[in-house]
């Protein structure tokens, strides 16, 4: 039976490579984003995959304009049945650098457009007693890096909130699923197009998976929403694992490697455009589609994930990355301890 769906953050990256998806379930799909060209160029792919689609030009950092797009959804296309909540926005750059006005942003986007997504589809959902909300988060959620502190609050926030509403749901017996997939590291256009104040290209930390790993866990979180949240790619529960085991090494460990590692050696351009205030895929602007720039070092599948599919296999699955997750702490630890004999004998 066809669902309607309303994706936010679906005119490129995850979002559009859901909104797929879904077509292909024949599903009727609410595309929601600020760059047009983008949701033309998405609302071809639903056509022609064999959905129905409706663009709804959001920002939805703004809550009034959400609740109309919310509104619009159910007048086309009836009761509202699943809301995936994969938009966002960030700045790459040390906290110091950005300025009060870009946090507030970032968190708009990121976090309150969350928030102001999951109400809108609780005002619907809740008087029919059905419907699922997926929200879109990261392993950064768990374990903060340098150079995307609004982003990694964001997400934590975006965690603290999924958790209190579902809380709520299951106090008073309601039918309305919340859960969360959690993102490894994936190859979109965000950075290509986020603001970043980094003298190199900004990339994403290995391993690195394609944006069609992630639609594949959101499109079975949206059908199969008892659980609380779904990891997707082993590099995402190795790190909530390791943070869980080894804080204070983790922190020492990205401290040394995390900024780096998040840089090409590719010099920034100083014109390149970002889409922090406006859309860069406008009208009048170019389609950037699902993929970003790391085709090539990018993974199309995970076993995890695939894992993480069938419950059986989960505890088996999370036991082996415990451990290789314990290991690795180890392995850290000694590194560290190497380092610091070496400063000590070189100060003597």
């Amino acid at each position: 039976m066809s669902r309607t769906v309303v994706i936010t953050g679906a005119s490129a990256g995850t979002g559009r490579a859901a909104a797929r998806l879904f077509a292909r379930k024949g599903d009727r799909v609410v595309l929601l984003a600020r760059g047009e060209t983008g949701l033309r160029a998405a609302a071809a792919d639903v056509t022609r995959l064999g959905g129905k689609a409706l663009v709804l030009p959001t920002d939805v950092a703004d809550h009034a304009q959400v609740e109309a797009a919310a509104g619009a959804a159910e007048e086309e296309f009836g009761p509202i049945d699943v809301w995936v909540n994969a938009a966002f926005t960030s700045v790459f750059s040390p906290f110091t650098r950005i300025t009060p006005e870009e946090y507030e942003r970032v968190t708009a986007v990121t976090y309150l457009g969350c928030v102001h997504g999951t109400r809108a589809a609780l005002r619907r959902m809740l008087p029919r007693d059905a419907g699922t909300v997926v929200q879109v988060g990261s392993a950064l959620g768990y374990r903060s890096v340098p150079l995307q502190s609004a982003y990694c609050g964001a997400k934590h926030a975006v965690n603290g909130f999924t958790s209190a509403v579902r809380t709520e749901l299951l106090a008073r017996h309601s039918r309305v699923r919340v859960t969360v997939v959690q993102m490894p590291a994936l190859n979109t256009p965000q950075f290509s197009w986020v603001l970043s104040k980094l003298p190199n290209h900004p990339q994403p930390v290995p391993p690195i998976y394609q944006p069609e790993v992630a639609a594949r866990a959101v499109v079975h979180a949206a059908g199969h929403p008892r659980r609380k949240q779904y990891y997707v790619g082993g590099s995402t529960l190795a790190t909530i694992l390791a943070e869980k085991a080894a804080p204070a090494l983790l922190d020492r460990y990205l401290a040394r490697t995390g900024i780096d590692s998040q840089q090409t050696d590719e010099q920034a351009r100083a014109d390149r455009p970002h889409n922090l205030w406006q859309p860069v895929d406008d009208a009048g602007g170019a389609d950037f589609g699902a993929h970003g720039a790391f085709d090539e070092q990018s993974h199309a599948h995970s076993p995890q994930a695939a894992l993480a599919r069938h419950p059986a296999l989960v505890a088996a699955a999370a036991l082996l990355t415990a451990g290789t997750a314990a290991r690795g702490a180890l392995r850290l630890s000694r590194g560290l301890r190497r380092c610091r004999c070496r400063r000590a004998a070189g100060a003597a």
